[in-house]
């Protein structure tokens, strides 16, 4: 697979939210609006990389028998490292997310990454594949929370464009269903087109 490939397979081909249905805890519960999304996108992105990186260095050091486990303490590190950084740095966005930012040690995109690609392949080749599905989540989780925003209360980034409230429903959680139905089906026409 060419190392292009690898970064934008992430984006619409294999997108972990609209096409492989991965992650939709974080998804709907995170994007009530456009930062909450790419908030939470980045960090997943971070984790991603960084425990595609160390699962491939010490492959071969892990024992069949605890791999799983294993990976799951790599990446629960990760977790960590963000979730300290974000409590002390950016506090308020850090209230927002709450419990979905230590949840990202079971999501299933990352162990995913960790057993299908990162304990298979080198390291430079897990990096590209961490920051590809990572991007393409946080393009996911930010368009998802765009929407959500621009519909549900008339701004974007917390910037209001039009007066007034928007569709109350786009805020509460059948909003997100309905965007994501939206924004799957956008994506297999998209990937239907291109087959």
């Amino acid at each position: 697979m060419s190392k292009i490939n690898l970064v934008t397979k992430g984006f619409l081909k294999e997108n972990a939210v609209l096409v492989l249905f991965l992650g939709l805890c974080p998804t709907l519960g995170t994007t009530t609006s456009a930062i909450n999304g790419l908030a939470m996108g980045l960090a997943t992105t971070f984790v991603l990389i960084m425990s595609n990186t160390v699962v491939s260095l010490v492959k071969s050091l892990i024992p069949d028998m605890v791999r799983i486990p294993a990976f799951i303490v790599i990446i629960a590190t990760f977790v960590t490292v963000v979730e300290l950084t974000m409590q002390a740095f950016v506090p308020e966005l850090f209230e927002v997310l709450g419990l979905f930012i230590p949840l990202i040690v079971v999501n299933c995109i990352i162990l995913g990454r960790a057993e299908a690609f990162a304990s298979k392949n080198n390291v430079f080749d897990s990096i590209l594949d961490g920051l590809g599905m990572g991007l393409g989540f946080a393009f996911a989780l930010t368009i998802l929370g765009a929407i959500r925003e621009i519909l549900g209360s008339g701004a974007i980034f917390g910037m209001k464009f039009f007066s007034g409230d928007g569709m109350l429903v786009f805020v509460l959680a059948p909003g997100a269903f309905l965007v994501l139905g939206y924004l799957i089906a956008i994506t297999n026409k998209i990937n239907s087109k291109k087959a």
